[in-house]
């Protein structure tokens, strides 16, 4: 009896970023049974907060967004497939999620026409007698919420536990990695270069070498957070159809993301505090229900009932890109005597990291695999020919 074949090597595939898009793609790729992923990144999840590292600061909820882009609408149908089943009673990751009734408000000249917003759970139009002062229409339906602590390191264990590899590093050039491999970061002076390498790096793409998008800019937001329990529903005020709104978004673990901002170009890194005053307020014209319910039960609740439970204020850099996302095959050639390696791009999302995250892994992968079966053939031809 012949022995059975070897299974051939694993591809050594590398992930900059540890991002929530860094993360979900290299947890993709590394599920698929058939690579070596290792991510290499600067700021982590369990770290500090940090300017530098955006995902930490995210509201987030997964609504779909006043956009004609279709792939944006895409990724974020495929992303929020994969968390209505993860935020499913008894999954693993539930406690990530809250499932919530959100409610849309919209105090500009909303075109009505289908919208993605139409497939979500329970979704309805409100009539006239529904709206809140202002607002000219509204929808409501049920979907989730994000823990974003909490989510950033379940992605993160979920591809340690896998065998996923993780190396804290600060990239300067894309070519260190090609020549070096990941080995560089952790000590070593080099080692098996990657066969391909996923760049999900955010704003950090303005000024890694040999990206260096200037495309790439940030939106800056700010939040405060209120610790308010008996809040299990979400609130927005859409004031136009670039983004400004007022937004109430409860977690599953009592805090209360009472945000927001959305200024481009601004990189102040640390919370504006007459910002928060005005969020505050904003706040809780939208949601009274901010104050504590025993208050409310005796007299007319005041933001000064809120400001007793607020506990933490959060300020974030969303990474937006002109032209909007980047996921696309790149290739470098002719480093460290090396033949064309892909680099596949998936970066770009501004403010929708979370709700576009899965199904921009799944495009990446796509791409992943596309770029790899390309260099498998020229390596074919070359050794014919």
């Amino acid at each position: 009896m012949e022995p059975s074949s070897a299974p051939p090597p694993k591809k050594e595939i590398i992930v900059l970023g540890a991002g929530v898009i860094g993360l979900t793609t290299a947890l993709k790729i590394q599920l698929q049974g058939v690579y070596d992923v290792t991510i290499i990144a600067e700021t982590l999840p369990n770290d500090p907060k940090s300017i530098k590292y955006t995902s930490s600061w995210a509201g987030a909820h997964h609504v779909f967004n006043h956009t004609d882009d279709a792939l944006q609408h895409e990724l974020e149908e495929m992303t929020f497939e994969v968390m209505w089943a993860l935020s499913a009673s008894g999954n693993e990751a539930e406690e990530c999620f809250l499932r919530i009734p959100q409610t849309e408000y919209y105090f500009f000249d909303h075109d009505p026409k289908p919208s993605p917003l139409e497939a979500m759970p329970n979704f309805k139009r409100l009539e006239g007698s529904e709206l809140i002062p202002g607002a000219k229409s509204g929808v409501s339906f049920t979907t989730v919420t994000i823990d974003v602590p909490i989510y950033l390191n379940y992605l993160f264990s979920r591809f340690v536990a896998n065998g996923g590899k993780l190396i804290r590093g600060s990239v300067q050039h894309i070519n260190q990695i090609i020549e070096g491999g990941a080995s560089l970061f952790a000590g070593g002076t080099g080692g098996k270069p990657p066969d391909a390498v996923v760049v999900c790096v955010g704003l950090g793409a303005r000024s890694l070498g040999g990206v260096e998008d200037k495309d790439m800019y940030p939106v800056r937001g700010q939040t405060v957070i209120v610790r308010a329990p008996w809040v299990r529903f979400g609130r927005t005020i859409n004031l136009n159809d670039k983004g400004a709104a007022t937004y109430i978004i409860p977690r599953r673990s009592s805090d209360v993301v009472v945000g927001g901002t959305r200024v481009p170009n601004d990189w102040y890194p640390k919370p504006r505090p007459e910002t928060t005053r005005d969020i505050l307020e904003r706040g809780f014209a939208l949601c009274p229900e901010l104050a504590p319910p025993d208050v409310r039960a005796e007299r007319e609740p005041t933001i000064d009932d809120v400001l007793h439970h607020v506990v933490g204020q959060g300020c974030g850099l969303r990474p937006a890109r002109k032209g909007g996302i980047r996921l696309e095959i790149d290739w470098v050639e002719g480093v460290g005597g090396r033949g064309r390696v892909p680099l596949i791009y998936n970066y770009g999302h501004g403010g929708y990291g979370y709700q576009t995250s899965w199904g921009a892994a799944v495009k990446a992968l796509q791409l992943l695999e596309q770029a790899l079966s390309a260099s498998a053939v020229e390596r074919s031809k070359s050794n014919i020919y």
